[in-house]
């Protein structure tokens, strides 16, 4: 970003159609990049975890800790949901998933934001200070409720 500011490149990149990963993982998301592509609404099109077995414990840690980052850094709340379910949903070609429409099939994830103070780490070491955090409530799936994620019979 020579300047701060997202090439052309890239804005014609997403004008062709190509999709932008949020790429969080175990060394390729800085809070800095990230701070100033969301100022200039270049969300990443996909929110996932980046989380693979060089990083579980890392940075990236869960999905859920990639949406609150962006969501800190100023991501609308649709915009940051969106990212995570229907967006890969299509671009995996399974418009079923994603979504509450009529006919899909209606799983769901509970989420609440937590107000306070949450300390946010990238991947090259950077620590931002949050006041917000997603958590997961519970699950919705093939029509039964889990609680706080666990299966009804789980203790």
């Amino acid at each position: 970003m020579p300047g701060g500011r997202i090439g052309d490149t890239y804005l014609a990149a997403r004008e062709r159609g190509v999709i932008f990963d949020v790429g969080h993982g175990s060394g390729s998301f800085g809070f800095d990049t990230a701070r100033r592509m969301v100022d200039q609404g270049f969300w990443p099109d996909v929110i996932g975890s980046g989380v693979h077995v060089d990083c579980i414990d890392g940075s990236a840690h869960d999905v859920l800790v990639t949406m609150s980052k962006l969501l800190c850094l100023g991501m609308p709340l649709p915009e940051v949901v969106r990212a995570a379910t229907a967006t890969p949903a299509r671009v995996m070609n399974h418009p079923e998933l994603g979504t509450l429409a009529p006919g899909s099939v209606g799983d769901a994830t509970l989420l609440v934001i937590d107000r306070g103070e949450f300390c946010y780490l990238d991947s090259i070491g950077a620590v931002m200070a949050g006041d917000q955090r997603l958590r997961q409530r519970g699950i919705v799936l093939r029509g039964g409720w889990w609680d706080d994620g666990r299966p009804p019979d789980a203790a």
